[in-house]
């Protein structure tokens, strides 16, 4: 009877007998047995592993977290059900019929303008930038957005970038519907591509495909080409590289920090009250993705245009990056996280696991010559 309550004890609080001797004893064990202990202490390789197995902030960066349900009871469950055929049944053809109608004044201006006006290129410009806010704001419209700006709105000047936080390809509609920005982005496939290529390629949109090497240096040159034009629209780039779910923000790309120009950080924020507009490109199309906010009860976003930053005497363009990126994780409220966005795409380089792999053999040689 004592010897199974013994075990039970022991079971259930997992006690360390050590705790318990006097000080500066401690159990002895033969000399040169390695201990687990000891592989944990002196290798900062598995304390790293066992940290990410607990805590694993890269994964968390681009989950969706779905919301709490409240129609768990008989009271709440009818008034869940009515909202549903509101925002199916009423809200959402009603919304539908407000974007065909945007993309029929849209089209019905924008074909003959760009085949028309060929030879008088700044007034054309000017009409397709008009016209491309136009449909931004039917798309939020769309969506019934409710999006509250701060700060004074960007203007069209050489030598400027403006940089956000990315999370989903909806900040680009957000902020596109107050200027008309010549945005930096992934080359899509589908209708969202055909839109690519043709409409949003007269704002001076540039596409680029993580897949070819041979783009980031295409993109480059375009990049300092367009910041040196009085005349092209405001320059927009998501220096993360990837859809973060408005939680964390990810490491900068340094390529915008190093064009020697002035960096307008804009931070954005959304309201996950109604909708979650973290788009997750994994496991969603865009398509389905619009759907999900066409049939919510509304998007709400606040977006902060924020002071603009130079370069320090000294300072790199990694140090520049980061420092913006303080700034717009302050300003919206982010936690951040010292993540290469890519990862999400692509596995790291063998030399890291390598690097690794010799520190880690090191470590564990030195303990044993000891031993």
């Amino acid at each position: 009877m004592s010897s199974t309550a013994g075990k039970l004890v022991t079971s259930r609080s997992e006690l360390n007998i050590e705790d318990y001797l006097p000080s500066g004893s401690s159990i002895h064990e033969p000399r040169g047995k390695l201990r687990l202990i000891d592989l944990i202490d002196i290798s900062p390789t598995l304390t790293e592993a066992a940290g990410a197995i607990v805590d694993d902030s890269f994964t968390r960066c681009f989950k969706s977290n779905p919301p709490e349900p409240w129609n768990w009871n008989i009271y709440l469950f009818p008034l869940w059900c009515f909202g549903v055929v509101v925002r199916y049944c009423i809200l959402f053809p009603l919304r539908c019929l407000t974007l065909a109608f945007g993309w029929f004044i849209f089209l019905s201006t924008f074909i003959p303008v760009h085949s028309l006006l060929k030879g008088h290129d700044r007034l054309r410009k000017n009409i397709e930038r008009v016209l491309v806010e136009m449909i931004c704001s039917f798309f939020v419209g769309s969506w019934t957005g409710v999006v509250k700006y701060h700060g004074p709105r960007p203007s069209i000047r050489p030598k400027q970038v403006y940089v956000a936080n990315h999370t989903s390809m909806i900040d680009f509609i957000v902020l596109e519907q107050m200027t008309a920005f010549a945005v930096i982005m992934q080359k899509h496939p589908g209708w969202v591509g055909l839109l690519q290529s043709t409409i949003l390629e007269s704002v001076g949109c540039i596409w680029f495909n993580r897949s070819e090497a041979k783009d980031r240096e295409i993109v480059a040159r375009k990049l300092r080409d367009h910041v040196q034009g009085a005349d092209n629209n405001p320059l927009l780039i998501f220096p993360e590289g990837t859809c973060v779910n408005n939680n964390y923000t990810v490491m900068f790309k340094k390529g915008a920090f190093e064009l020697g120009c002035t960096v307008c950080p804009i931070a954005i924020k959304y309201n996950k009250i109604f909708v979650d507009a973290f788009w997750n490109s994994r496991k969603q199309s865009f398509t389905m993705h619009l759907l999900q906010l066409m049939t919510s009860w509304a998007v709400v976003c606040e977006v902060w245009y924020l002071e603009p930053q130079t370069i320090r005497p000294g300072e790199t363009g990694i140090e520049f990056a980061e420092r913006v990126r303080d700034m717009i994780s302050l300003r919206a409220g982010l936690k951040k996280v010292p993540w290469d966005g890519y990862l999400k795409y692509s596995r790291p380089s063998s030399k890291h696991s390598e690097l690794k792999q010799q520190s880690f053999a090191e470590s564990l040689l030195a303990r044993l010559e000891e031993k």
